[in-house]
């Protein structure tokens, strides 16, 4: 074999093993973003049902139930924010 041969065996082996690494770290970042997205559409039925239900608990608890679903709004924007920032 050639010098010439030999390095571009060490290229391939090296891009090889990048190409490697980087499909387990993809498939792991998929299945964490599966995670993060079945357990932030929990949150979204959550503040769907709270939205819903605001019109009459607001006029027995006041502002509270428009806090709480604030909060939550809050919660999931910044969670669709973090997702969005991984995908780019």
């Amino acid at each position: 074999m050639t010098a010439r041969q030999d390095r571009l065996d060490r290229v391939l082996d090296r891009l090889r093993a990048d190409r490697d690494e980087l499909r387990v770290k993809a498939h792991l970042a998929r299945a964490e973003a599966r995670d993060e997205w079945d357990r932030l559409e929990h949150k979204w039925r959550e503040i769907e049902s709270r939205v819903k239900s605001a019109g009459h608990e607001a006029k027995e608890a006041g502002g509270d139930v428009r806090s709480a679903v604030e909060v939550l709004a809050d919660e999931l924007a910044e969670a669709y924010r973090k997702i969005r920032r991984r995908l780019h």
